[in-house]
């Protein structure tokens, strides 16, 4: 049987309330997996490892697991009988769901989950971004204490803020939410209703405040957004230039996620670490019959790379590390 019929027999249709066992013994090997394990690169050799093991007796034993997760880590998981089934993998998951993945809006986390599948679909040119940026936050991150990522474009109108959402998204997902991701631009319009339009669509709250924000060119009106993704989780976000005073102004991290800002500001002010990491603009679309398509494909794109920036920086940190290796 070929890799995409195993997993469409193990997983089960993905509207279904029931996600499998193979989609559940991804998410453990994500969540104590060796590092090797949690590199998008390998996500497909992942994939068909698990595959073939539960293909065979619904059970994954730590040879079949190979190099994917540790035997000091798979024994305390499996217990006695040297076996993980599927009631011990979602007993394990259950007992490592980060607090702020609960207070996601369900919709939001379902989307984010079906994302974590996804990793396979992370562009080459992305990955090495993807696994800078980890480890920075790996390497800054303090309990409880706020780490700024600043995501930019030219217009802050699109993909910054479909970016920004999305990490925020993501830190929270992994139980980090006090990585929080903000947005800004170089030439600041106002945020697109197709943008607004695309993050509703994924269960995100995203609502006019009344308030409006200095306009930039052409001085085009300038809303300020609540967005919400869960119980006490959320910003305001308008367009704006990314040292605006409501962003961070030092020790943040900066993600150049289109071409123009990326050649266009060489140097960011107060960034102690400056990512290119360029994705088409969804605005060339606009007014076309895949308009709203493309906005969703950019916003997946952006989400799979941020949930997998944090999976990997949240195996790297010290505390897991000692936990779990």
């Amino acid at each position: 049987m070929c890799l995409f019929l195993v997993l469409t027999v193990l997983a089960g249709p993905l509207d279904s309330p029931d996600v499998g066992p193979l989609v559940r013994a991804l998410w453990l090997v994500q969540r104590y997996g060796t590092p090797d394990a949690l590199d998008p690169k390998n996500d497909q050799k992942v994939k068909a490892v698990l595959a073939k093991a539960l293909a065979k007796d619904g059970v994954i034993t730590l040879e079949e697991l190979g190099a994917l997760m540790r035997p000091d880590t798979f024994r305390k998981l499996a217990g006695p009988d040297g076996s993980l089934d599927s009631d011990e993998t979602v007993k394990a998951l259950e007992a490592s769901t980060p607090e702020s993945r609960r207070k996601l809006f369900p919709k939001v986390r379902a989307h984010a989950d079906y994302l974590t599948t996804t990793f396979d679909r992370i562009e080459p040119k992305h990955l090495e971004a993807g696994q800078t940026l980890a480890r920075w936050i790996a390497k800054n991150h303090q309990p409880g204490k706020p780490l700024h990522v600043t995501v930019v474009c030219t217009g802050n109108s699109r993909r910054s803020v479909l970016g920004a959402s999305m990490g925020n998204l993501a830190a929270a997902y992994y139980g980090m939410p006090e990585v929080r991701f903000h947005s800004g631009g170089t030439a600041p319009t106002a945020c697109n209703p197709r943008t607004v339009h695309a993050l509703k669509a994924v269960g995100f709250e995203v609502e006019p405040t009344g308030e409006e924000a200095p306009r930039g060119e052409p001085k085009t009106e300038n809303p300020v957004y609540r967005v919400v993704w869960g119980e006490a989780l959320e910003t305001l976000e308008f367009s704006k230039r990314y040292g605006d005073a409501s962003n961070p102004q030092e020790d943040f991290a900066a993600l150049m996620v289109c071409s123009e800002a990326d050649e266009g500001c060489p140097f960011v002010k107060g960034a102690t670490l400056r990512v290119s990491m360029p994705y088409q603009d969804p605005k060339i679309f606009d007014g076309s019959a895949y308009e709203t398509a493309k906005y969703a494909e950019r916003l997946d794109d952006l989400g799979r790379l941020m949930l997998a920036v944090m999976v990997q920086a949240v195996a790297e940190l010290p505390a897991r590390g000692s936990a779990n290796r």
